[in-house]
């Protein structure tokens, strides 16, 4: 089938929208005015200092500080609660709007968290840390935690629970984060938010592209990824580098779907896996998809001779400790969230919290559920589904979940043949959503 062939029926589609999409101007209307409020109320508020919703952090965004109220629980648990059902609005209107109207609020709600603080997660300052630790201390991020560096600047905004844990990052995003490293806590933290920014726009443009390639409106798959609470508020508003992995995620992605058999595209799509590993080791999970769906070795050699490079290279700058990705996963999956979906389901069982014997079971269970998606991918199922499901599954048998964990499967699903994994995806940021609100019906005091 030719391009032409192919893009008619979403042109037709984008046409017929505008058509008919006037009566639905009015709600599609109010529901981005909801969003926008959501998001500008929360960066507006957060922007006055530090809260239990705001770590401790450089006055990055001082000239709104003025504007709005120190950002409280229960404000933020309403304007979370707005945003989601806004969002959940948005979906059901998605392919009645114009794809102009889909990227301008998209655009709008990623530069107005981009402008603001730091929201809800200490991480990128572990980031930072790390960075400074290897250019301006000297010590490889690799075999000592930011207790190392008590007396740097940065210290002080490092999350107490990581103060003593060496990084459990890929050497390729400890490398990328390097550069930082010179420009002071305040230049670094900018350029994390920037290079936060850049790979969800990024990875917003492949979506778009993989969504027009397999025939899906990529509106509606614009919306789902980049109007999402979890990717705008927790990931963005975090500077996450998850966002990184899913960029590179959706490059193997483009690559391998654009790619004929055999071809350069395909190796190339097997050095994004690769990079992606080296940012998240989760990032691995794509190949052996990959080569199942598309029986040839050519995405192996590519994703080897990167490996091989990539391997030579952190093992020159950092030791053994900068390649041995196994030993910082083993460390980190010994690690138990309050709210993780493991701990719950322990809770509900009347057990105090997870044991090792539950670890063990779910490393099993998540073992049986890849074997069981490889044997179908071999059988024909779409081989992007397969990533997406085990990446979920891997969030879910976690018993350290993070709201960012729950979006490295939320790109492919949305490209995804199965609707059934995005229903999946969605139902699974519901309930940490739901969880989170459950403050809200406690008592005021």
């Amino acid at each position: 089938m030719s391009s032409v062939a192919q893009q008619r029926p979403l042109e037709v589609s984008d046409a017929a929208s505008r058509q008919g999409g006037r009566r639905w101007v009015l709600p599609a209307g109010a529901l981005s005015v909801v969003l926008l409020a959501a998001t500008i109320e929360i960066v507006l508020d957060g922007a006055v200092g530090h809260s239990p919703l705001i770590p401790k952090s450089p006055q990055i965004a001082g000239w709104l500080a003025g504007i709005g109220e120190r950002l409280g629980y229960r404000v933020f648990l309403i304007a979370l609660l707005a945003y989601t059902g806004a969002f959940a609005g948005m979906l059901a209107l998605a392919r009645r709007i114009s794809s102009r109207w889909a990227i301008a609020l998209t655009i709008a709600l990623q530069l107005i968290v981009f402008v603001g603080p730091i929201l809800l997660s200490t991480d990128v300052f572990s980031y930072i840390a790390y960075a400074r630790m290897g250019v301006v201390h000297g010590i490889d991020p690799y075999l000592h935690g930011p207790d190392a560096i008590l007396g740097d600047p940065v210290y002080r905004y490092v999350g107490t629970d990581w103060t003593k844990v060496a990084t459990a990052y890929g050497p390729l995003y400890t490398l990328l984060s390097y550069p930082l490293a010179p420009l002071g806590v305040v230049g670094a933290l900018w350029g994390m938010k920037l290079e936060a920014l850049l790979a969800s726009a990024g990875t917003l443009a492949l979506t778009w592209r993989c969504a027009r390639m397999r025939g899906l409106d990529p509106k509606f798959a614009l919306i789902a990824v980049g109007v999402n609470p979890l990717w705008v508020i927790y990931g963005l508003g975090g500077a996450h580098n998850d966002l990184i992995m899913t960029l590179l995620i959706m490059a193997a992605v483009t690559l391998t779907l654009t790619g004929d058999r055999g071809s350069r595209r395909e190796a190339y799509g097997g050095v994004a896996v690769v990079g992606a590993t080296l940012i998240k080791a989760t990032g691995i999970v794509l190949l052996p998809f990959i080569l199942l769906s598309r029986r040839r070795l050519t995405p192996l050699l590519g994703a080897a001779i990167a490996a091989l490079v990539c391997a030579l290279v952190a093992y020159a700058v950092f030791g053994i400790h900068g390649v041995n990705i196994i030993s910082a996963l083993n460390r980190d999956a010994a690690f138990v969230s309050i709210d993780g979906f493991p701990t719950e389901i322990a809770h509900l069982l009347g057990k105090p919290g997870v044991f090792p014997v539950d670890h063990d079971l779910l490393k099993a269970g998540l073992v049986l559920i890849v074997l069981h998606l490889m044997w179908r991918t071999w059988r024909g199922y779409d081989w992007v589904a397969a990533s997406g499901w085990t990446l979920l599954a891997i969030a879910v048998t976690s018993t350290w979940v993070l709201a960012w964990y729950l979006l490295w499967s939320l790109p492919l699903a949305v490209v995804s043949r199965d609707r059934r994994l995005l229903i999946a995806v969605f139902a699974v940021q519901a309930l940490f959503i739901v969880h989170q609100l459950a403050p809200l019906l406690a008592p005021v005091s």
